[in-house]
């Protein structure tokens, strides 16, 4: 079977580990804040908080920015349903924007009009979680405009979108945005095996995520309420949590960082490969855009002329892993009481109904990638 998505990790990486397990701290040692420092290097943003999930990172974004009980909070349908349970770990109300059809990322002109009409009933979010879905940039500039005119919190969930750029700047540079959100899970760019990351150039945000992260805990004698006794003291100043990442899994990030750019390289040519292959099969194939270089954490297509399920069960059974990203997050059970409902959204419904995620990885060889184009041929024509 050829998955849809599969880690890449040498020599070098296994070594990274092996250093820190026979020379190095476990963790809270060395190796977390040269990981954050590379983040920092390569993306061109100014602070960074490696953490253990890019989930805990959105729920510490949201808390640094304060959301809090009573608050709303606005992002897709279409992501993974940790892009809005970040809002509910926070108390927050949450709502969506619907995504546009080409791109598959917010629709900017469905924004600016939900955005109008929030303003005039007194209903303007907290913040606003964008994603940039499949590795492609939203257009950001345009989305601050927007937001910045309300006051809104702009967040970038860019867990697929690490190594891509917009306006020949790395994605989470955030230049137009409060915070950035990374995935190191093994289908992303990298992998530290599972870990994420928190990036502004807000000194007071990067602050509270990292107190926040760390039990709101503090050795920091600035911080505390009253004068350090001695060099063992700490306060717990803020209610936080266990987000931190270990050594062990930095170095990992750390090392497969060095290479980023050739997956991103390898990943784009083989979407480029896909598109070449599958554009007189009846499918509605991703688009390049011009303002911004994707990721291509996956490749997806949309089924326009047969059922998607028979599709989906004629790939996987002659061994082509295919998977189907995402299921509306609004359309879960779980979201159910919250008085959505199928129809709220209905780019996003459609795109899901038609959707499917072929296989995409720096490590999927040219004859694995023709054995999928082929058996593609054959079950679309």
């Amino acid at each position: 079977m050829i998955p849809y998505g599969k880690h890449l990790v040498d020599e070098q990486d296994v070594d990274a580990v092996v250093d820190v397990l026979r020379n190095q701290n476990l963790t809270q040692g060395a190796i977390v804040p040269k990981f954050e420092q590379a983040l920092c290097d390569y993306t061109s943003c100014q602070y960074a908080t490696a953490v253990n999930s890019a989930t805990s990172g959105l729920h510490l974004a949201c808390l640094a920015g304060g959301v809090q009980q009573y608050d709303l909070v606005w992002t897709v349908p279409n992501s993974f349903v940790a892009s809005a349970n970040c809002a509910l770990y926070c108390g927050a109300k949450i709502d969506f924007v619907d995504i546009n059809a080409s791109t598959r990322n917010i629709d900017v002109e469905a924004l600016g009009k939900k955005l109008v009409v929030a303003a005039k009933t007194n209903a303007l979010p907290k913040a606003l979680i964008v994603v940039h879905f499949s590795g492609l940039s939203c257009d950001m500039q345009a989305i601050h405009n927007l937001t910045q005119k309300y006051q809104v919190l702009l967040i970038e969930d860019a867990a697929h979108a690490l190594g891509g750029s917009y306006q020949q700047r790395k994605v989470g540079s955030c230049q137009y945005s409060d915070m950035s959100v990374l995935s190191f899970h093994p289908v992303k760019s990298i992998t530290s095996a599972e870990g994420g990351a928190v990036l502004t150039n807000s000194k007071t945000y990067d602050t509270k995520v990292k107190l926040l992260a760390k039990h709101g805990v503090t050795r920091d004698v600035e911080q505390m309420t009253c004068e350090s006794p001695g060099p063992w003291y700490y306060q717990q100043i803020a209610l936080g949590f266990n987000y931190r990442l270990s050594d062990l899994h930095a170095a990992l990030g750390l090392s497969q960082l060095t290479k980023l750019d050739g997956f991103i390289a390898r990943r784009t040519e083989l979407a480029l490969n896909y598109q070449n292959a599958l554009a007189d099969l009846p499918l509605k194939l991703p688009i390049f855009s011009d303002d911004s270089n994707s990721a291509w954490h996956i490749y997806m297509v949309e089924v326009l002329q047969h059922d998607r399920k028979t599709i989906f069960e004629q790939l996987q059974a002659r061994g082509v892993g295919v998977n189907v990203h995402y299921i509306p997050i609004h359309l879960q059970p779980y979201y159910q009481q919250f008085g959505f409902k199928q129809g709220d959204f209905p780019i996003s419904e459609q795109f899901y109904h038609n959707a499917l995620t072929l296989p995409l990885f720096p490590s999927l060889e040219d004859a694995q990638q023709n054995t999928v184009i082929d058996v593609l041929h054959k079950v679309l024509q």
